[in-house]
């Protein structure tokens, strides 16, 4: 178990640079729970959030001697690994659906089951967001998440993505303008037990 540190995340990272396990712990303490909600409003999906967190962690564990941190926090960074780690899973996942559409299907049998179990209402409707928000151009899918889901600055975000912060701006705001026409103004709010979860 970490404990509190109140060193600054540069620090914190130059010291998990160095091996020190506790370190990343703290950064791990620190920022899993930003981590793992922008996972949750990138899938709609607890348990893959849950995975794709760990996934980018571990990322970082094993990239940590290799990147130094441009800004004082080491959010914006996670976040574009955890955006990475996302994609490629969502990659993954199509890949294995392609080939489970060669498999030959078993005859259906009727489970009553299916009637009773109900979707998480969270999960639905962030799939209905993230539906919506896949149906932008890609630029502007990642700077909402970090911006405008996240709370990641604009200077910090430009840094991630490499532009300028008037280009961040643009690209929130064309998000924006979009998705007000695609859904309502109260859809476009991230369940609030996403805030929640640990």
């Amino acid at each position: 178990m970490t404990t509190d540190d109140d060193s600054s995340d540069e620090v914190l990272w130059a010291r998990a640079a160095a091996g020190s396990g506790s370190a990343f712990g703290i950064l791990f303490d620190r920022h899993a729970k930003a981590v793992y909600n922008h996972c949750f409003r990138l899938t709609a999906s607890w348990s893959a959030a849950e995975d794709l967190t760990q996934s980018t962690f571990l990322q970082a564990w094993r990239k940590r001697d290799a990147v130094r941190l441009e800004h004082d926090s080491a959010l914006p960074w996670l976040l574009a690994v955890a955006t990475n780690v996302t994609r490629n899973h969502r990659r993954g996942l199509r890949r294995r659906l392609r080939l489970a559409d060669r498999v030959p299907a078993e005859p259906a049998t009727a489970d009553h089951a299916d009637d009773v179990v109900s979707r998480v209402d969270d999960e639905r409707r962030m799939a209905e967001v993230l539906a919506a928000v896949r149906r932008l151009p890609r630029a502007q899918q990642e700077a909402l998440a970090l911006c405008i889901w996240s709370g990641v600055s604009y200077s910090d975000a430009a840094a991630v993505l490499g532009i300028t912060q008037s280009s961040v701006r643009a690209r929130v705001s064309k998000a924006r303008d979009r998705l007000s026409r695609l859904l309502s103004a109260d859809s476009l709010a991230v369940p609030a037990t996403s805030l929640e979860q640990p």
